[in-house]
C-alpha cells in the first residue's frame, strides 16, 4: 500500500492567516486566524496585516497539524500562496514555507490564490463525501479583488475567458456598504439586510461592457449619486429604506454576474458551472446560480468554509501539483499581481 500524500497548505494573501492539512484529497484540518483590527479602519491596512501574520502563522500551523492528528514527519510537501495579494502578507507565508521545507527537507509548491478558490471544489470531507465538478466546466470567481470567468479543462489547465476591467464584484459590495455607512466588511451585511427588502425598489446604472468582461465602477458611482441625491431630500433616507437599498444593490450586482455567465455558457456550450471566491458565500448569488439548472445546466456551489480565504484550497491545489511533480525552488518570490 502506497504512502498517502499529506500536504500542509499556507494562506496569507490578505488579512487571514490560515493553515490546513489535506491527505490525498481529504481534509483533515482547516484553521483560520482572523484579524479584527482592520474593522476600525474600514478596510485592510497592509502593514498591520503583515505584522499580524507574523504573530499568527506558527500557532496556526501548529494547531492545523495537531487537529489533523498527524506528525510533522508525515508531511509530504508544503503548499503556499505565492499571489496575488498584499505583498507584505504574502512574504510572511512564502518565508515560512521556505523555512519549513528546508528544515524538513520536503518539496514546496507555489499556488495561485485564484486557482486555489476554484480547486476548493475538489476537497473531500473527512467522511469521504464530495461534489466535484466534471471537466470541462466554467467557474465564476468573485471576490474583493477579482471577478473572472474561467474555463477549467483539468485540475491544472485554466483559460481566462473574461475579467473585470476595473472594480471587482466584492469591492462593489464593500464600497456600496461604505456609502450606506455600514461597517467593514460590508458585503455580508448587504446580504443580511437584503433578505428583508425589495430587490426592484430602486434601479441603478447598468454597465455596458463587450464580451465576457465585467465593470463595476460605473454601478458603484450610480449608487453613490443616488444616495447623495436622496439624502438631500430626506436625511434619514438610508435608515428608512436600508433593506430595499441593500436588496436593490445586491440585485444589480448579481444581475451583471449572471448575464455574463449565461453568455459564457452560450459561447462555449459548456453547461457545467461553478462559483468560487468570497462573494460565492452570498446567499442571493447561490440562489441565482441554481436557477441555471432549469436551463439544463449542472451547478456547483462550494461549502461556506471554502468560499472566503482559507488554506484548504491551497493544500488541495498543492496536492494536484504534487501528483504532477510541479515543485518550486527556494529562490521563488511572492508576487502581488499574479495572473491565472
Amino acid at each position: 500500500m502506497s504512502k498517502p500524500v499529506t500536504i500542509l497548505g499556507i494562506e496569507s494573501s490578505c488579512d487571514d492567516t490560515a493553515a490546513a492539512i489535506i491527505q490525498d484529497n481529504r481534509i483533515l484540518s482547516n484553521v483560520i486566524a482572523n484579524q479584527k483590527i482592520h474593522e476600525q479602519y474600514g478596510g485592510v491596512v497592509p502593514e498591520l496585516a503583515s505584522r499580524a501574520h507574523q504573530q499568527n502563522i506558527v500557532p496556526v500551523v501548529d494547531q492545523a497539524i495537531t487537529q489533523a492528528g498527524i506528525l510533522k514527519e508525515n508531511i509530504s510537501a508544503i503548499a503556499f500562496t505565492r499571489g496575488p495579494g498584499l505583498l507584505g502578507s504574502l512574504l510572511v507565508g512564502v518565508s515560512f514555507a521556505k523555512a519549513f521545507a528546508l528544515g524538513r527537507n520536503i518539496p514546496m509548491i507555489d499556488v495561485n490564490h485564484m486557482q486555489g478558490h476554484i480547486l476548493a471544489h475538489f476537497i473531500k470531507d473527512k467522511d469521504g463525501s464530495y461534489n466535484m465538478p466534471d471537466f470541462p466546466f466554467l467557474c465564476l470567481t468573485v471576490s474583493g479583488g477579482h471577478t473572472q470567468i474561467i474555463k477549467i479543462t483539468n485540475h491544472l489547465e485554466f483559460e481566462l475567458l473574461g475579467e473585470t476591467i476595473d472594480d471587482a464584484a466584492g469591492e462593489a459590495f464593500d464600497k456600496s456598504a461604505k456609502i450606506l455607512g455600514l461597517p467593514y466588511p460590508g458585503g455580508p451585511l448587504i446580504d443580511k439586510f437584503a433578505k428583508e427588502g425589495n430587490p426592484k425598489a430602486f434601479k441603478f446604472g447598468k454597465p455596458k461592457v463587450d464580451g465576457l468582461n465585467f465593470s463595476f465602477s460605473g454601478l458603484k458611482t450610480s449608487i453613490l449619486y443616488f444616495i447623495q441625491k436622496q439624502k438631500k431630500y430626506n436625511p434619514n433616507f438610508i435608515e428608512e429604506n436600508k433593506a430595499d437599498i441593500c436588496a436593490s444593490i445586491q440585485h444589480a450586482i448579481i444581475t451583471v454576474l449572471m448575464e455574463k455567465i449565461e453568455k459564457a455558457i452560450q459561447e462555449t456550450g459548456i453547461k457545467k458551472v461553478a462559483i468560487a471566491g468570497g462573494v460565492s458565500a452570498n446567499s442571493e448569488l447561490r440562489k441565482a446560480l441554481l436557477t441555471l439548472e432549469k436551463k439544463g445546466c449542472k451547478t456547483y456551489i462550494p461549502p461556506f468554509e471554502y468560499c472566503t480565504d482559507n488554506a484548504a484550497m491551497i493544500a488541495i491545489t498543492g496536492y494536484y501539483k504534487y501528483l504532477n511533480n510541479d515543485f518550486s525552488k527556494q529562490d521563488i518570490a511572492a508576487q502581488a499581481r499574479l495572473h491565472i
